[in-house]
């Protein structure tokens, strides 16, 4: 082997580390050369919404289950931390941390039950979940401020200097995004990622192979919900304002539409999902008047033509093409 092809080798078989440290680099010199704060703001707001995605991809794209009402999580991650900040004056990373941990403990009596469920079922049973909590935001007005939103959240801060602008910000929630980017990445190919592999394609055959069903699909539903409330808390501290419209079941469609479109069991699709649903609204301007529909009609086009997303399709495809070509050309 000369050293080209070594060089090669040695790149194909680090190449999740070389990407993630080049997606590192890059974003930790971004605002270098880009420092308008809206730009900053809209680069921050895509690596809150990666860090739900992420979760939520791999319940729905590595386990094969349905869920329809993840924003339910994040409303509670970004009003628990809001109250615990404000209202009584804990530490933001304190009450985001205390937040997770309780969020992880609702999902949990929430998935325990529920979960026996699937298709459909499950679908209509995560969506009540999501309109009971949008409901109970909408209701508390004397803890939640109602309608009106919260308003006043304090910034996060690190060792006493407040993280209180978009700059601060990006070099806060972007290390967090890759970091839980680079967990997702190793957690799908662990022992546990295998078993949600098996457990989405039959889940009869995943028992026969020893992998404990129940327990592994609550394990990942408790994870995707607490790196959404994880992402609530964070959204909550980086704009000081939270509005429960934020959090109602339009917006658990916009999460699955940006899981769809980065593709089902694709990691990597989530940031690609994630970057292109945020950025929509800014270049086309009447995608943010027709959201709700149109992120309705992307899923329903985007599942019918590719099942298992659109950038997984799409590589799918120009596999197949290239696949084909090479047959062509050997004969």
């Amino acid at each position: 082997m000369n050293r080209k092809d070594r060089i090669l080798y040695f790149i194909w078989l680090h190449r999740t580390g070389l990407t993630i440290g080049a997606l590192g680099l890059g974003l930790a010199l971004f605002p270098c050369f880009q420092d308008n704060p809206y730009i900053l703001g809209i680069s921050n707001l895509i690596g809150i919404y990666l860090i739900i995605t992420i979760g939520l991809n791999l319940f729905i794209g590595y386990a094969g289950q349905i869920s329809l009402g993840h924003a339910g999580f994040v409303g509670l991650g970004a009003y628990g931390s809001a109250v615990l900040s404000t209202d009584m004056a804990w530490d933001p990373w304190l009450a985001m941390v205390l937040v997770a941990l309780l969020v992880a403990l609702a999902a949990l009596l929430v998935g325990i039950p529920t979960l026996r469920l699937s298709g459909h079922y499950l679908a209509m049973a995560t969506l009540g979940f999501n309109i009971v909590i949008y409901t109970v935001l909408i209701q508390w007005d004397r803890v939640t401020g109602g309608p009106s939103g919260f308003a006043g959240i304090p910034p996060l801060s690190l060792m006493g200097v407040p993280i209180d602008s978009e700059f601060r910000f990006h070099y806060v929630i972007w290390p967090l995004a890759i970091l839980f980017l680079t967990l997702a990445l190793n957690l799908v190919r662990s022992g546990l990622g295998l078993g949600l592999a098996a457990l989405a394609q039959n889940e009869t055959a995943a028992t026969s192979l020893g992998i404990q069903v129940s327990r592994a699909k609550i394990q990942v539903f408790v994870l995707s919900a607490v790196l959404a409330s994880i992402g609530g808390s964070l959204f909550a501290h980086c704009f000081n304002f939270v509005n429960p419209h934020s959090f109602s079941i339009f917006s658990s469609l916009e999460l699955v539409t940006m899981v769809v479109i980065g593709g089902l069991g694709s990691v990597w699709g989530s940031l690609f999902g994630t970057a292109l649903i945020v950025l929509m609204p800014e270049y086309l301007e009447f995608f943010e008047t027709y959201k709700d529909i149109i992120h309705g009609l992307i899923l329903v086009v985007v599942l019918t033509l590719f099942p298992q997303g659109l950038i997984t399709g799409l590589r799918y495809m120009a596999r197949l093409k290239i696949v084909q070509r090479r047959k062509r050309a050997n004969h």
